[in-house]
């Protein structure tokens, strides 16, 4: 590919260009919902609930767009690089595949990978009567299921849900502020996502007692095709600068309980020769000069 540079004319054009140059510690990613050309109101309504869940990082396509991204991907890459979104969830519906959503991600604005899950049931977070978290609350991620680990393509999805719902990276995290759980399940060939919201309660000591309470949304989902990166381009998307790697030290090492040890190579000292602090007291008397020197000096003697 053959890119043409122009030179920004105006600040605000040079703004949003140093904006989406590569940087050391990317953005949160954003993602884009689109919906099919074809999609029928249960698509909407898991679009619209997966977009309340995704706000602030998420952009919502109104407008039904007729594009199937297993067979063309070229229309996601273009609004992809328009949003500046390197996440996507494409819904659709027809009689062969109903309820079909899509969920994938970019690199450098090019399809890495994609899975197609279908929905089998949905509650949505309008059905829930309970109260709901704020706008913007990082979730909690907690997956269930030996095959998570053991088959390639839900170790891919997993990868695929945890880079779509984790939310911006935090320095440091308080008690009050983990409010809102996102649990999925994969037993017998299904992808159960529940939604849940923490309730701290009193328990008589300082670690308060924690009780789970259904907020939605609700999906059941069964995973249906698969269009996965190869092993070499998914290698190079894990790259990191050099400069964020982490520099070896020599001759310091940790304990099991975190303290840092430092080993310091030093030459032999004279302590004899050491420079003090010169007073009076400190200096030392004749007696003491000649027998570090060995001998016993002379006594003068006295004259009759």
């Amino acid at each position: 590919l053959i890119y043409c540079y122009r030179k920004p004319k105006t600040k605000r054009a040079k703004r949003f260009l140093e904006k989406r140059e590569p940087k050391l510690k990317e953005n949160t990613k954003n993602a884009m919902l689109i919906k099919g050309g074809n999609a029928n109101l249960t698509v909407t309504e898991v679009l619209k609930d997966i977009y309340a869940v995704k706000k602030p990082f998420a952009v919502l396509y109104k407008k039904k767009n007729i594009t199937r991204p297993f067979e063309d991907q070229t229309s996601l890459e273009f609004f992809s690089k328009k949003s500046d979104c390197s996440l996507f969830l494409f819904g659709s519906h027809n009689k062969k595949r109903p309820n079909n959503l899509i969920l994938g991600r970019m690199f450098d604005y090019q399809v890495l990978d994609m899975i197609e899950l279908g929905v089998e049931k949905f509650v949505s977070l309008k059905d829930v009567k309970n109260s709901k978290c704020p706008e913007g609350t990082k979730p909690m991620l907690i997956f269930a299921g030996d095959v998570f680990d053991v088959n390639e393509e839900y170790r891919r999805l997993k990868s695929l849900l945890i880079d779509f719902f984790r939310g911006p990276s935090v320095p440091s995290v308080r008690l009050a502020g983990l409010e809102y759980v996102l649990h999925f399940t994969a037993v017998d060939g299904k992808i159960y996502m529940r939604s849940y919201k923490v309730l701290l309660k009193k328990s008589g000591c300082k670690i308060p007692r924690i009780e789970l309470e259904e907020m939605g949304p609700s999906l059941d989902l069964v995973m249906r095709r698969t269009h996965l990166a190869s092993d070499d381009l998914y290698k190079l998307s894990l790259k990191q600068p050099k400069a964020l790697k982490h520099k070896k030290k020599k001759n310091i090492s940790h304990d099991v309980f975190g303290t840092t040890y430092g080993r310091i190579h030093m030459q032999k000292q004279d302590l004899g020769k050491l420079q003090t602090r010169k007073m009076k007291g400190l200096k030392k008397r004749p007696a003491e000069k000649s027998a570090e020197d060995g001998g016993v000096s002379p006594k003068k003697s006295k004259s009759a």
